[in-house]
């Protein structure tokens, strides 16, 4: 809970940030939804009007491939700029005296952004074939923001062969975890031999998927959570939103348990984006079920060692062996020819 010494510190910030002394902060309550940042909504009085605003901050233990809130800020600025649907940055403080902690603030979007709902409740998102094209026209234009960035220099030099570099990244990963799964390293290793080439990186969200955007009974209201964003294989955010994992049962519905391929492939197209490669695409959804359970096992371990005692963080660590089950059925011969 934020205490009212912390609250009074809080509004004074807000106050100075949005050049309005006159402002109250009424209300902190938390938000639900964010297994590595804790996310609160901010009701204030500025005169007669009232505004609410999100403020998010690192939970108590995070997982090491999540970038820092300050990091994630200035990526969510540079996509606000650039034109795509985001939740309007307000400011980010990176002085501890306020909350213990640094903070970003963003505007408060209202709808609806839990995954399993969107996919399943068919009074959200309006017509879900135009949902998904508008959501490949999002991407495009994230995909369009392409190195060097001045804003977003941090990020480093793209590498230039950003398969093999996931592939990495992950097998590190399971080696801090002391996690010995045969069938992830078989995953890594097929991952491995078969990685596609890359002519041209981009700005990738790194966890563009179905529960990470919002939606409300007529379409997109914004994309969310940035902390993931790096450069990168653009097909791979493609993958990511079409693996079969993130589409919440709804199987048949290739593009995030939502609607069509064909759809969210025609959005990105259309906006500009670059042919979208399916052999690549589909290389990515056997890599984002790799993915999903390294990231599942630092999430389980996170409860398992004490870090962060949480039924959510638990169910979310015996994940691990489905995705594996769907690893070793996606790259066996057959599978792979099948897809």
């Amino acid at each position: 809970m934020i205490g009212d010494d912390r609250k009074a510190a809080l509004q004074a910030w807000l106050a100075k940030r949005l050049e309005r002394p006159d402002l109250i902060l009424d209300c902190v309550q938390p938000l639900g939804g964010g297994s590595i940042q804790e996310n609160w909504r901010l009701t204030c009085r500025l005169g007669e009007e009232v505004r609410s605003f999100v403020l998010r901050k690192d939970a108590a233990a995070t997982i090491a491939s999540s970038r820092s809130r300050a990091e994630e800020f200035a990526i969510l600025q540079v996509a606000y700029d650039a034109g795509i649907c985001t939740p309007e940055p307000i400011g980010f403080c990176h002085e501890t005296g306020v909350l213990g902690a640094p903070f970003a603030v963003m505007a408060l979007v209202q709808g609806v952004g839990l995954g399993p709902r969107v996919a399943k409740d068919l009074s959200l998102g309006g017509d879900r074939d135009r949902l998904a094209e508008r959501l490949g026209r999002e991407l495009a234009r994230i995909h369009a923001i392409r190195p060097p960035q001045d804003a977003l220099s941090f990020l480093g030099q793209p590498d230039p062969e950003p398969a093999l570099a996931v592939i990495h990244s992950l097998r590190d990963k399971l080696d801090v975890l002391g996690a010995l799964r045969p069938s992830l390293e078989w995953g890594l290793r097929w991952a491995q031999l078969n990685a596609p080439d890359v002519e041209l990186s981009s700005l990738i969200h790194g966890d563009f998927r179905t529960g990470n955007y919002m939606v409300d009974a007529d379409g997109l209201v914004a994309i969310l959570d940035w902390e993931f964003a790096t450069w990168g294989d653009p097909m791979s955010d493609l993958g990511w939103f079409c693996a079969e994992c993130w589409r919440f049962g709804q199987t048949e519905k290739e593009a995030g348990g939502i609607a069509s391929r064909a759809a969210f492939y025609g959005g990105y197209e259309a906006q500009g984006g670059r042919r979208v490669d399916d052999t690549a695409v589909r290389y990515w959804e056997i890599v984002a079920h790799l993915r999903w359970a390294v990231i599942a096992l630092e999430q389980g371990h996170r409860h398992i060692s004490g870090a962060e005692r949480s039924l959510e963080l638990a169910l979310t660590g015996r994940l691990v062996p489905e995705l594996e089950l769907s690893t070793l059925r996606a790259t066996t011969p057959d599978g792979w020819r099948r897809r």
